[in-house]
């Protein structure tokens, strides 16, 4: 477990803030108004995200957002 952990931490290592940032405030939000990932979440939480499409739009729009999370949880967690 502890090297699939090194493994996705030295990956996420490997991708600069800058970039996530930006993927997040583009593909992440796009379209805009009203950002795309906040309808599939509302979709999720109602239970009608159910076609294939939109669980394609949910992961598509929310990987961005995924990534930055795990990546700030990696860098502000204590080093042991």
């Amino acid at each position: 477990m502890s090297n699939r952990k090194n493994q996705m931490e030295k990956l996420l290592a490997t991708i600069p803030w800058g970039v996530l940032i930006i993927a997040c405030l583009t593909l992440g939000l796009a379209p805009f108004n009203p950002p795309h990932i906040w309808e599939k979440l509302q979709m999720l939480v109602k239970g009608q995200l159910v076609r294939p499409i939109d669980w394609f739009d949910f992961f598509m729009h929310g990987t961005p957002w995924f990534l930055l999370a795990l990546k700030a949880i990696f860098a502000l967690r204590p080093s042991l």
